[in-house]
């Protein structure tokens, strides 16, 4: 017979096993907070980060920023008005809170807030420009409040260097009205990580435009709550990737009022090895959000090898008593078809491909309401084509 082991204990616990965390169940749920020491450290295996270039954003991941003012240009226009305070003097955190750890460290890290009140219906377009951001690591916040009855056009534009982390809120007020457009035209190695955020009020509308062209990486994820009665969001985007260039947009819009709209359509062309674009929409429908009518779209044209296009469009439904809702993705080459058209009239087949991919980006562009940037976009669109073409 053999005798027992010294030192066993009988009564010994079975090891601990550490239960699978419960995934979130619905959009809506996603942690928040403003603090970088509540979020764990990335790693870029997670699922919110796997498709994004981590490495490249480690310095706002986890770096020190630097959160004071910087150089801004703008318009002279009555009703408008920008200044620079001091971030504890402000109330943040109206339109929502970051959701993952780099808002979280743009939002510790920013000393002065950029507050941008439009206050009057406004004839003339707004125009804020920076272009001097510089290389080193920065931090931004940016909050814009719109009054009750104020319609009004604001367009920001953003080249030259950049190693920025940013959140940007907005504030629409009952029955206001704002149409705004985010150009990004970085230099070459340029880096921005931006989280913006909307509250809607009631009967309220928001026209979020985002015209990403420039830069290394360059991510920008809108996120709208239609918290009022008969609020609309409508978001569109329009994007080039060439070769090594990652741009990226996460969309997330929350029903939560009754009877509001939103529609999302994202446009991007992807030419040269490397070129990386990234798309996920996410709609949520609430319990409360009865009358809704709601749509989504994708669309990304390959022009040649090498490159890749992500597209994940996701609808949630808490509530049977809707108008409509609905969602599409779609990433292909050029239509052949309207190719042998435009050959057909006599049009040489380089002329061909560059009417087709200017006609399926400028269907985006097209839906700014300011002649004069819609000019300059459409250019800037032809300038980087006729580019990436002479590079092949």
């Amino acid at each position: 017979m053999s005798s027992p082991q010294t030192g066993a204990s009988v009564s010994e616990a079975p090891p601990q096993v550490a239960l699978p965390e419960v995934p979130v169940q619905t959009r809506s749920e996603r942690f928040q907070s403003v603090s970088v020491a509540d979020f764990p450290v990335v790693t870029g295996r997670e699922p919110e980060w796997k498709l994004t270039p981590v490495a490249k954003l480690q310095p706002l991941i986890d770096g020190s920023l630097d959160g004071s003012s910087y150089a801004i240009d703008a318009s002279n226009v009555d009703g408008f008005r920008y200044r620079f305070v001091p971030s504890q003097q402000v109330a943040r955190g109206v339109a929502g809170l970051p959701e993952d750890r780099a808002a979280a460290n743009a939002w510790e890290s920013t000393e002065e807030v950029l507050v941008i009140d439009l206050t009057e219906a406004l004839s003339q377009t707004v125009v804020l420009s920076r272009q001097e951001m510089g290389v080193a690591p920065r931090a931004a916040h940016s909050l814009i409040r719109v009054a009750a009855n104020t319609h009004a056009t604001l367009v920001v534009r953003s080249s030259g260097d950049a190693l920025l982390a940013e959140n940007v809120e907005f504030d629409l007020a009952n029955d206001s009205r704002l149409h705004v457009v985010f150009v990004q035209d970085w230099n070459a190695g340029a880096i921005q990580y931006a989280h913006h955020l909307a509250h809607v009020g009631k009967g309220a509308v928001l026209t979020h435009i985002s015209v990403s062209l420039g830069g290394d990486v360059v991510v920008v994820n809108p996120s709208v709550q239609l918290a009022g009665e008969g609020g609309e969001g409508h978001l569109f985007g329009a994007y080039f990737a060439d070769a090594t260039q990652h741009l990226e947009h996460r969309v997330y819009v929350h029903h939560q009022g009754p009877k509001t709209l939103s529609r999302v359509s994202y446009k991007g062309a992807l030419h040269g090895a490397g070129a990386r674009t990234v798309w996920i929409g996410d709609v949520l429908i609430g319990p409360a959000a009865v009358g809704t009518d709601s749509y989504e779209q994708n669309r990304n044209l390959v022009l040649s090898e090498g490159t890749r296009a992500d597209s994940i469009p996701n609808l949630e439904i808490k509530t049977g008593d809707i108008e409509g809702a609905g969602h599409a993705s779609a990433t292909g080459r050029f239509n052949d078809e309207q190719l042998f058209y435009l050959q057909s009239r006599g049009i040489k087949e380089l002329d061909a491909r560059r009417l087709v991919v200017m006609g399926f980006l400028v269907d985006i562009i097209s839906r700014i309401n300011d002649t004069e940037l819609v000019e300059l976009l459409t250019e800037r669109i032809r300038t980087k084509l006729s580019a990436t073409e002479e590079a092949s």
